[in-house]
């Protein structure tokens, strides 16, 4: 049986730069309970799609986790910024690359049970190398990686990001379905 919590009071216990945190008391199968909820604006991930099979990557250090991760291009999306414009800003600020094409592919929500994040994720090709444009605290190293590496990559537990995951598992589905062969050499 499905039931749907309602929301009988919500206060915010945080407000800051990157999330807001509240609390809302609901209705519940058995009565009430209290739901802690992040609120973020959101990002954007980008599968950078070289036509020789490599993605772009990156390596930066993670606060959360206290380690370096290995991902995709992401970012946050800015207030009043459309997902996709996000994801044209993130490839060229963290990759330096620009792109002629842009495919929406999915969205995801990381994590359901107490975040409303939501991440779109981007197919780009067509890819044309330039200049990159880190925010002021960032530092970020660029790789590429053939899809199929990164692929044994995310089955052997290596990567352990789940929007990069995500990202790997569909592009190299869509190489393996033939929706790639006009752009891939």
């Amino acid at each position: 049986m499905i039931f749907e919590e309602k929301t009988l009071k919500s206060e915010y216990v945080f407000k800051g730069k990157l999330i807001k945190v509240r609390k809302d008391t609901v209705t519940t199968v058995n009565g009430q309970s209290t739901r802690e909820i992040v609120e973020h604006a959101g990002g954007s991930v980008i599968a950078a799609l070289k036509e020789n099979g490599n993605l772009l990557m990156i390596r930066q250090f993670r606060k959360p986790v206290e380690d370096v991760v290995f991902e995709v291009p992401a970012g946050k999306i800015d207030p009043g910024e459309e997902p996709v414009d996000a994801a044209l800003r993130e490839l060229k600020e963290e990759t330096g690359y620009s792109a002629k094409t842009i495919e929406f592919l999915t969205k995801t929500y990381p994590s359901v049970g107490f975040s409303k994040e939501i991440l779109y994720i981007y197919l780009c090709t067509g890819l044309t190398p330039g200049k990159t444009d880190f925010d002021e605290n960032e530092a970020i190293d660029l790789e590429e990686h053939h899809i199929n590496e990164l692929y044994d990559l995310v089955m052997n537990g290596k990567i352990t990001d789940a929007k990069t995951q995500i990202t790997i598992l569909m592009v190299k589905g869509m190489i393996e379905n033939g929706q790639l062969d006009n752009y891939l050499k």
